[in-house]
């Protein structure tokens, strides 16, 4: 058993390298059909993977310390060059594995809407000649935003597929999961990073109670919740304590709070909600969306 799992393993992991490779060929050859701009240069492949001259880690963290090239290819498309939708976008299309459907759905809009926008953001990297390159430590604040963006989305599409005869998509939401705790061990300062990571943890932890015996959806409070992953949340809820403190919270640690404050209740009726609509509250004057007024 395990030797065929193992084998399992390594077929999925070629296929999934394979077809990041295949993505990473598309967007390379985009970007070649504009002469490219002058700039540093630097080692590895023609998008500049890898630590170039000059390029040592920053506080806490460092690219040749990255042990994932998918995050490394998040940070180089989080260009801030392109306005944070369309780059967030044409992250989760090309490098992501979402469909054109799938990111359409993350946005709220009509899939042609979502195709111009994508397609739209290839232009202005032909035109404007963006250079694809790993971006230094002083470039990754301005970056790390729409980086825990794509995770999240990522994310969302794990937890209740747009398509496909599953509510759930475990590989998504569990892939989500390695790359935000990558994120929260390399850049420990960053109380979002905390923030999301316990988000995603609160919520995956419900996942065998979400859906029933033939895959239909179990709303919240019809949920077993003996079923919940208890180890799981205890780890979310002391990520929401370091994300909630020393600062004004962020988006992913206010919606990590009304996570874990579903989590923690024994039932729907012991639910705090004055505190979860208090943190509506919050969450609406940093993210205001239709969806957070729903």
């Amino acid at each position: 058993w395990l030797l065929t799992t193992a084998r399992r393993k390594a077929v999925d992991r070629l296929r999934r390298d394979q077809a990041y490779a295949a993505r990473l060929a598309v967007l390379a050859a985009d970007a070649e059909r504009a002469e490219p701009a002058p700039g540093p240069d630097v080692s590895g492949s023609g998008f500049g993977f890898g630590s170039g001259p000059g390029r040592g880690p920053g506080p806490g963290f460092g690219f040749d310390e990255l042990p994932d090239e998918r995050l490394q290819l998040f940070f180089t498309c989080a260009h801030p060059a392109l306005a944070a939708e369309d780059r967030t976008a044409l992250t989760l299309r090309c490098l992501a594995g979402l469909t054109t459907p799938e990111v359409a759905r993350a946005f709220l809009v009509p899939t042609a809407t979502m195709a111009q926008r994508i397609v739209r953001a290839k232009k202005k990297i032909r035109e404007a000649r963006i250079p694809f390159r790993v971006p230094g430590p002083d470039e990754l604040p301005e970056r790390l935003p729409g980086v825990l963006q794509v995770v999240y989305s990522v994310f969302t599409e794990g937890y209740a597929a747009s398509s496909g005869p599953r509510l759930q998509r475990l590989d998504l939401a569990e892939e989500a999961i390695r790359l935000a705790r990558i994120l929260r061990r390399l850049l420990p300062a960053e109380r979002e990073c905390a923030g999301l990571l316990a988000l995603l943890l609160l919520v995956h932890a419900r996942r065998d109670a979400r859906t029933g015996p033939e895959g239909e959806p179990v709303l919240l409070e019809d949920q077993d919740r003996g079923r919940w992953d208890r180890p799981m949340i205890e780890e979310g809820r002391a990520l929401v304590v370091r994300a909630l403190t020393g600062g004004p919270a962020g988006p992913y640690g206010v919606q990590a709070a009304i996570a874990a404050l579903h989590d923690e209740a024994a039932d729907v009726t012991a639910t705090d909600w004055p505190q979860i609509v208090a943190l509506y509250d919050v969450l609406r004057t940093l993210t205001p969306s239709p969806v957070v007024e729903v």
